[in-house]
């Protein structure tokens, strides 16, 4: 790549939002996108906030990130609670759905831990960003980064027209 990547991450979380914990998800994330793209020769520009599960914060941010970041990734809401907003949000404002890297993490991870299944992580694409939601556990981060890293640089590269 021969500009800066930009990546936006959001934490959506009530208590981090308000300060009744610290995040640890959100600065984790960071770091791995940052040693990833370190590791080839990048130096990513990143952007990190949080927000609490509400559909239209999560929204207004969503479209501020998609005209100014190569990717987006939403940390948190993904559960099947009450409060767990974040694919329903996400989902209606994607131009495409990657389905196949959730549906192969969710597998991967389901088969030693059945909770894993619960996950609706998304990945997919707002115009020509990239946007991924995850689990906001700093182990799902941890797992979910592992295996959508390596696949980042291509998707970038067949976001702008090359490498069909």
């Amino acid at each position: 790549m021969s500009s800066t990547i930009k990546i936006g991450i959001i934490t959506m979380s009530d208590r981090a939002s308000v300060g009744e914990y610290t995040d640890k998800s959100g600065p984790l994330a960071a770091d791995l996108f940052d040693n990833f793209f370190s590791e080839k020769g990048e130096k990513p520009s990143i952007e990190r906030i949080i927000l609490p599960d509400s559909e239209e914060k999560l929204r207004k941010q969503l479209l501020a990130f998609a005209k100014e970041k190569h990717i987006i990734c939403v940390s948190g809401g993904t559960g099947i609670g009450p409060r767990d907003i974040t694919p329903d949000v996400i989902k209606p404002m994607l131009s495409k759905e990657i389905t196949g890297i959730m549906e192969m993490i969710r597998v991967k991870y389901g088969m030693k831990f059945p909770n894993a299944l619960l996950s609706r992580a998304i990945a997919g694409v707002i115009d020509s960003t990239l946007i991924y939601a995850i689990p906001g556990s700093p182990k799902a981060v941890k797992e979910y980064l592992k295996e959508i890293l390596p696949t980042v640089l291509h998707s970038l590269k067949m976001l702008s027209g090359g490498a069909h």
